[in-house]
């Protein structure tokens, strides 16, 4: 049981800060408007201070969650903070086609059993059998890992087959 990283995906800095930046400045503006130029309904007003806030928390919800990286390891994978995301024995499959919904620049893991669900913005998210990684990520290096865990999933079928 190597713990050695095989492989890892970070959040790259101009993506990184063009989605931290751009979902500060859409709270910052509806709460400006909300202040500046009430609608005649203050439930709109309430309305638009609520969203300015939920935009605001999601900007630094964001900037926090990339700063972690998905590492690749010989179990499977997981986060920079030790929270395993996918066990490799529990991968189904890997897709990263075209139309596959997917995260961008990413790919989507179709898990064997659900897991909890969990949001790192930018990064990955999962949701019942779905894992989705990537993001504000590089193409280059979630096209690697989901490379590599095509061939670790596909070695360990092989492994399974030859024992069966």
């Amino acid at each position: 049981m190597s713990e050695e990283v095989l492989a890892t995906v970070s959040a790259s800095a101009p993506r990184r800060w063009m989605a931290v930046g751009i979902m500060g400045i859409l709270g910052a503006l509806l709460l400006y408007i909300a202040m500046t130029t009430p609608p005649a309904v203050l439930g709109w007003q309430v309305f638009l201070i609520v969203l300015g806030i939920v935009a605001l928390v999601f900007a630094d919800k964001t900037r926090r969650a990339t700063e972690r990286v998905v590492e690749l390891t010989a179990q499977g994978l997981r986060d920079s903070t030790g929270t395993v995301i996918a066990p490799l024995a529990d991968i189904d499959r890997i897709n990263r086609g075209m139309f596959a919904m997917k995260p961008s620049n990413g790919f989507t893991l179709v898990l064997k059993h659900g897991r909890d669900r969990s949001w790192q913005p930018g990064l990955w998210w999962a949701i019942g059998k779905r894992v989705g990684i990537g993001g504000v990520t590089p193409g280059s290096q979630t096209k690697f890992m989901a490379q590599m865990l095509e061939a670790m999933v596909a070695e360990a079928r092989a492994q399974d087959d030859q024992t069966s």
